[in-house]
Parts: C-alpha cells; structure tokens; sequence
C-alpha cells in the first residue's frame, strides 16, 4: 500500500512568488505595478444547505489559499491566465460582461468585477494571473477563493478601502456571491464568500444568513481552540468531483424555495423547530410531498444543529459535538440526498477508528468531508481511510489538516 497522500498549503513567500512567475511569463514585466493577494478556501463545520434558506452555518478558513497577481489596466480589457490551464489566456472586456454571456473559468474573475461595478464602484480593466492549493472539485470553495483573491486585489488597486473593516468586507462577499450567481451561474448562497472574506485565524465565524441584518448581526467569531483541546480537524477530499453548475444543487434550492411558498413562510429559516412536525404534515397534499418533507425536515434540523454546535464551542465543549456531525451527515445523506459513496465511506471508517465526530462538507455530490479526531488518533484515521478507499478500488483520497486560518489578504 502506498502512503496516504497529504495536500499541504503554502507559505505566503511560496504563493506570491508562484502567481509573479507566472504573471511575468505570461504578460511581461513593462514596468507596471503588480500585486498579490490571496484568499483561504473554506470547510464547513456544520450548517449545509442552509445558507440559502436565511438559516446558520458555522465555517472555518482553510490555510489552503488562491493566490492572484493582477496589474490594472487603463481600459476595461481583461485578460487572465492560470497555472491550472496552461497556455491558455482568457480575455474579455468589461463592459461585455453580462448574466447569460460570459463563459468558462474567467467568468468568476471577471464577475467580480462586474458586480462591482453594478455596486457603483470604479473598477478599471487588469491583467492578473492565478495559482492555487485549494483542491479543485473537492467541495472547499475554490470557487470563492478565486472570487475573494480578486475581490480584495480590485478593492485595493481601485482604491476602494472595503477591505479595511469588516462591513466592507460584507459587501465584497456580497459583490462576490452576484459573481457567482449571476455571471458564472452557480446559485448557491453566501457561506463560502463570507468565509473566505470574514473568518479570522483560531475561529470559527457563526453566519447567520437572514437578509436584513447589519454585517455585525450576521456574522459572529466564535474561538475555536482545537489545539487546546487536543483534537484536530482532519479533511478528506475523496477525489469524487462535484459540480455545483449540473442542476442538482438548483433542485435542492428549487424544492426549499416551492416548500416555503406552501407553508406561506420567507424562508425555511421561519420554521421553528418545535413547529416542524406541523409544517411536515401540511405538505402532505403536494404531489411531491414525500420530497419536500425530506428536504425541510432537513433544513429546519440542520439549522437547530449548528446553534447547539456553536453554543458546545462557546461553553468549552468541543468534544460534544461529534454526534451533532453524525446527525448531519445522517440527514444529508438520507432527507437532502447529496452524499456520495465515498463520502459516506469516510464519514464510517472515520467514526470506526475513533473519530468524535465525521459528515460530509460542502455542496455534496462528491468533494470532501471532514472528522475530529483526538490529536493521537490522526494517523490512525488517516491509514484507516486509506485502506478503505484501496479495499474498495476507489481512487486514493487526498488529506490535509484545518486549523482555521486567516481571511483573503
């Protein structure tokens, strides 16, 4: 058997000096200004599929980043290039950015961008390349690296100052979710721009998604000191790609938004939890009734789950918290139907070989879940994965450590 296949970070010397390379072999060096920044991938603690139904999530910030570096122009041309397709240069120009017109990876740098400018700001053209050790497809939010990594350069290179507090910082995550949604045709919530932007270093940040409140309502620190209490969060990218672009999450987004409409609520956050059984039964009469109740059933537990998490870490208790991760992967897999096999073969060899705690992370279909693990243990998890997924003849999985980390800089 060959050794389990860790995916480390990298340093920030690593990271800059990696996007500077590839800038100059791709666009020259005349002289111009050139920048890096970066942005954190994300793992979710707890809280999924929930963001887009106004309810809690708690993330952590990855200390695997998207590193960007980007010259402004001095027209609106855009032109980018990344370490992930070589030879390849993406080019467009601002003012074709448009929902419905703008394809291909580009279409999350440059929506950025757009959205930005639809917020009122003057946001010129630039180069910029990328390079990133957030795994690609494995449920991390890449995706919002990317978007965060730019956010941040433009904000800085337009003079912009959002990222200077965290208000601001709101309102990049929010230029970035318009990116995604609208430009690049991802509907799915808030969570991972708010991570990458928000989360602080020996934190956890509790978001609370209801539209309305101030950025001091919706987002929360909550200290997570994983070291003092001497566990480790172990992540697991299984290898088993997701796409969040296939109509499957949409679906799920579809049926949430069609049951709040028939329980006559905004949102399924609406639905207390004492009330579930109640809204459960006047679902009874859709033709798809059996559907909807799996996916609110869901929602509403999913949600009650996160704020009994949050309070465990609040109070000093990390170590409780496990069978609330096994209750949400229960239901992932079983009401919300987005688990995988290989997720599902994690989350049970992890919890056989002694984790407190494992459940998927992410949109589902594929990607990464996670476990706690006592500090001692971690190898053996580790071995244990790994022997299963060769047992099974399935791809070797990828692992790496969470301690979380510092926001897009």
């Amino acid at each position: 058997m060959t050794s389990p296949e860790w995916l480390e970070s990298w340093t920030a010397d690593d990271g800059g000096a990696r996007v500077r390379t590839l800038f100059a072999a791709s666009f020259g060096d005349d002289g111009g200004e050139v920048g890096t920044w970066s942005a954190p991938g994300r793992v979710n603690l707890i809280g999924e599929h929930t963001d887009y139904n106004a309810g809690l999530a708690l993330p952590v910030a990855l200390p695997h980043r998207t590193w960007v570096a980007l010259r402004p122009r001095t027209d609106d041309v855009v032109r980018l290039a990344s370490a992930q397709a070589p030879g390849q240069t993406w080019e467009t120009r601002l003012a074709d950015v448009a929902p419905g017109a703008t394809t291909g990876w580009g279409a999350y740098v440059a929506g950025v961008a757009w959205a930005l400018r639809e917020a009122g700001h003057d946001v010129p053209g630039f180069d910029a390349v990328v390079d990133s050790c957030v795994p690609f497809g494995a449920g991390l939010s890449s995706s919002a690296a990317l978007e965060c990594a730019v956010a941040v350069a433009l904000d800085a290179v337009a003079g912009l100052g959002l990222a200077d507090d965290d208000a601001g910082r709101a309102a990049l995550a929010g230029a970035c979710v318009r990116a995604e949604n609208e430009i690049a045709g991802a509907p799915t919530g808030g969570m991972d721009q708010a991570a990458s932007l928000r989360c602080t270093a020996g934190h956890a940040l509790l978001l609370d998604c209801r539209p309305g409140l101030t950025p001091l309502e919706s987002a929360t620190p909550v200290p997570f000191d994983l070291t003092a209490a001497g566990l480790t969060l172990l992540v697991v990218d299984t290898r088993a790609e997701h796409a969040l672009v296939d109509g499957q999450y949409a679906r799920r987004r579809a049926s949430c938004e069609r049951a709040a409409e028939v329980l006559g609520v905004a949102s399924l956050r609406d639905v207390a939890p004492e009330d579930l059984d109640d809204a459960l039964a006047r679902l009874d009469a859709e033709p798809d009734a059996e559907v909807l109740r799996a996916r609110v059933r869901h929602v509403v537990s999913e949600i009650d789950r996160t704020a009994r998490f949050a309070d465990l870490v609040r109070r000093g208790r990390i170590t409780e918290v496990g069978p609330l991760m096994n209750d949400s992967h229960a239901s992932l897999r079983d009401d919300y139907e987005v688990s995988a096999r290989e997720l599902d073969l994690v989350v049970d060899t992890a919890l056989a070989a002694g984790a407190l705690g494992a459940r998927m992370t992410g949109g589902g279909f594929g990607g990464s879940a996670i476990a706690l693990v006592r500090s001692a243990d971690v190898d053996g998890v580790v071995a244990a994965v790994d022997g299963a997924f060769t047992e099974a003849g399935l791809t070797a999985p990828g692992f790496l450590l969470a301690p979380p980390s510092e926001p897009a800089r």
